[in-house]
């Protein structure tokens, strides 16, 4: 069991970041740790956590008929409703888990060119309102609860950056981040397995977060009929990572903590000072996990570019086995939108190579 680093939300509140404060950073973030931290005392988060994810059951179980409605295949399913459009390594579609994506901040982001040019990134929202209408203000509270922590973190993860990078501007991954509105909430379902792969990556396979910054709210299990279970039964279900020793390591976030997580081009912007990791979700029979992962980025046309001077090795260091390798995705002068869409694309072909 990995020893997650926990910060109190109290101390993100401060002005200038203590010794201590960055030394922690550090632990979780850096070349050594395991790319997430936990945040404890967030302001309601506990209750607004409960409000939104035990409406997952309700959403994965509407009529065929209205969940088909919610899907977006002008996005590329990366809004509203999605199952069994992502494909596992034998090219089989993936059933195990279900996926509902939404902005938190805004039913509609972007500049009308915007959508028009980047449909993928800037898609509308979708709502089941009238069948279920609670469930768009309590997605969009958790979410934005959840973005408002990532963007109060992400001045001290400038300040430890400028600490490790002599050349990295001050302030550029607040100032990049703090007024996006690509911000795109993920509500997974995942449905109690149907065989016996005990694998460790049986409901989510091995990936790296690619954008900047990804909130976890953890998660909480139930029953296949919905009901709501205080504990995890199986003890080995859950999130999983990779050490920098490429050793796979469980990640439990306690529930009253949520969590950040590094993604790689927040790892290309600090020269390599801090690493995301690769991680993935292990599943069990009889048994449901839901969670919601927000995922706080910027505009596609943003350039992804490494402080000048820095040492790409650094930047590309410790690549894993697990994910394709960074260092065929990103290139100097490419654009945040350049290397998502390069990043697909490779995973694609890696799963087609792995099958």
């Amino acid at each position: 069991m990995s020893d997650l680093i926990i910060l109190e939300y109290k101390d993100l509140l401060e002005a200038s970041s203590s010794t201590q404060f960055l030394d922690q950073i550090g632990k979780a973030f850096g070349p050594q740790g395991y790319g997430v931290i936990g945040i404890r005392g967030v302001p309601n988060f506990v209750s607004t956590k409960l409000e939104c994810l035990q409406q997952g059951y309700d959403l994965a179980h509407l009529p065929e008929a209205e969940l088909k409605k919610l899907e977006d295949p002008d996005s590329l399913y990366n809004a509203g409703w999605s199952h069994g459009r992502e494909m596992l390594k034998d090219q089989q579609a993936d059933l195990a888990k279900a996926s509902f994506y939404f902005n938190p901040i805004t039913d509609l982001p972007g500049t009308e060119e915007d959508r028009k040019r980047y449909p993928v990134s800037y898609p509308a929202n979708k709502w089941p309102t009238k069948s279920m209408p609670d469930l768009e203000p309590a997605c969009k509270r958790l979410g934005c609860l959840m973005k408002d922590v990532a963007i109060l973190l992400s001045k001290h993860i400038d300040a430890y950056a400028q600490t490790k990078c002599p050349t990295y501007p001050t302030n550029l991954l607040h100032e990049t981040m703090k007024d996006t509105e690509k911000v795109k909430g993920r509500l997974l379902y995942y449905y109690p397995l149907k065989n016996s792969d005990s694998s460790v990556d049986s409901w989510i396979g091995f990936h790296n977060d690619s954008g900047y910054l990804t909130a976890l709210a953890g998660d909480i299990y139930m029953d296949p009929q919905g009901k709501l279970l205080s504990e995890c039964p199986t003890p080995d279900a859950g999130l999983y990572v990779e050490d920098r020793n490429q050793k796979v390591v469980p990640v439990r976030i306690p529930s009253d903590c949520m969590a950040i997580q590094i993604g790689e081009c927040t790892q290309i912007v600090t020269g390599g000072s801090v690493v995301a990791t690769p991680h993935c979700v292990k599943g069990a029979p009889d048994l449901v996990r839901v969670s919601l992962a927000c995922f706080i980025d910027v505009p596609p046309a943003t350039p992804i570019e490494a402080p000048t001077g820095s040492n790409s090795n650094t930047i590309l260091a410790q690549e894993s086995k697990r994910v394709p390798p960074l260092s065929k995705r990103w290139e100097p002068g490419m654009t945040f939108g350049d290397f998502l869409g390069k990043t697909f694309q490779m995973y694609y072909e890696w799963n087609e190579d792995s099958a």
